[in-house]
């Protein structure tokens, strides 16, 4: 009994170490920015050998494509449109609500965006990809609304919008960070922050609402901006 505990122990023990090496990754990385961090500065922060480490990811990189998989399989499951029914407004708001806590959860990857692809072949490849998901979950929604009558847009104008949604939500911590760097890690000036990024959003799709999702628009409106007060 005890041998097979033991063996247990050191089957989930890599696991866990590997796991440890990534929540302090994400951590460190989204803190002081990725390029800022060394595989040194991981391994100390741990409490393990540069070994132990190089035991579970090859290099730094290593670590940030499995981070990126990570974030590649959150969105995949929070961000969809419903599969049972037409869209509604509230269905917008709960895509912009997680959009924006993925962002902010791996945020590090948006504020070193463009050093980080130009280094990384496959993180590039699959950013496109994760953008193209995000627009057409946008167009999605859009097109859904419209078919309830609650949006009046033309499929050129869907597909701007969408765009425009997507491109705001990629860029908008560069924008706050840019605002105001040396307050960007703390927590409530990033929470004024994506409530400001929802609101900006949200006035993107206003002008397009009709009858009574106009005025549930309104209340998002409104109660997003209380947020700010």
């Amino acid at each position: 009994m005890l041998i097979r505990e033991a063996a247990s122990m050191q089957q989930k023990a890599p696991r866990r170490t590997r796991e440890r090496i990534l929540e302090l990754s994400l951590r460190l990385f989204n803190e002081f920015g990725e390029p800022n961090v060394t595989t040194t500065v991981i391994a100390e922060e741990l409490n393990i050998s540069p070994g132990n480490l190089y035991y579970h990811f090859r290099n730094k990189d290593d670590i940030v494509d499995s981070l990126f998989a990570q974030f590649e399989a959150e969105i995949s499951r929070m961000l969809s449109v419903p599969a049972d029914r037409r869209p509604t407004m509230h269905d917008v708001w709960v895509y912009l609500h997680h959009s924006f806590q993925l962002v902010w959860r791996y945020r590090f990857f948006y504020r070193d965006l463009s050093d980080l692809l130009s280094r990384n072949r496959k993180l590039e490849l699959h950013f496109k990809e994760i953008l193209a998901h995000k627009t057409k979950v946008a167009q999605q929604l859009c097109v859904g609304l419209r078919e309830d009558r609650a949006l009046e847009a033309s499929d050129k104008e869907i597909d701007a919008l969408a765009t425009n949604i997507v491109v705001v939500g990629t860029y908008w911590l560069s924008y706050e960070y840019v605002r105001n760097p040396r307050r960007y890690t703390e927590q409530e000036v990033m929470a004024d922050a994506l409530a400001r990024g929802c609101y900006q959003i949200l006035s993107l799709i206003g002008p397009y609402l009709r009858g009574e999702t106009r005025k549930v628009f309104e209340q998002l409106v409104e109660e997003n901006l209380k947020k700010l007060k």
